[in-house]
């Protein structure tokens, strides 16, 4: 028989993102990777009134199936749909978004940009000391540029939550890791 897996968040690692949610009460999200919908879902839905989320998703069939997921769960006002590569999108976000800083950022999207994307949000100024950056995947099928920043660059205290792939039990192991911005 074939694996079954899905490209979303899963209820395992979704259980990880709802506790940080929980603590952190953010008012300004930022997701990368929109795919279906599902973690965009799950992050507004803890949002307290009058946050918002932005969600960047390159490819337009998953923005708009996430966009009708969204509206669907009753949530569109809380969330806001960007298409386009991350690497364009991530330097517009404070004057045509008009975005201060993110208290939490999602980070699911292309696993090569995990590394580039946290470097461009910080030149940017759009994390602040105490900035969560809850990144999945980091293993399988990893990101280890990413992993590497985070643990020597000096700016983030980082908790790894061991994990599954999406909807796996066996020994598909993988990392849900949550990286707290230290500096500034």
């Amino acid at each position: 028989a074939l694996p079954i897996w899905a490209m979303n968040v899963g209820d395992e690692k979704g259980l990880i993102m709802d506790k940080v949610m929980m603590e952190i009460n953010p008012s300004s999200c930022l997701e990368l990777g929109a795919y279906c919908g599902y973690s965009a879902v799950r992050t507004a839905r803890l949002l307290k009134p009058g946050g918002q989320l932005l969600s960047i998703e390159i490819s337009p069939v998953y923005a708009a199936i996430a966009k009708q997921m969204v509206e669907f769960a009753g949530l569109q006002d809380k969330v806001t749909f960007l298409e386009g590569p991350s690497e364009e999108m991530i330097p517009q976000l404070k004057k045509k978004y008009e975005v201060d800083t993110f208290d939490f950022v999602f980070i699911d999207h292309h696993k090569k940009r995990y590394e580039p994307d946290t470097k461009l949000l910080e030149e940017c100024g759009l994390l602040k000391k105490g900035s969560v950056l809850l990144a999945d995947n980091v293993i399988c099928p990893g990101a280890p540029e990413f992993l590497h920043y985070v643990r020597t660059s000096g700016r983030y205290d980082c908790t790894h939550y061991p994990s599954h792939v999406e909807y796996m039990t066996n020994e598909d192991a993988d990392r849900t890791t949550i990286c707290l911005n230290s500096s500034h």
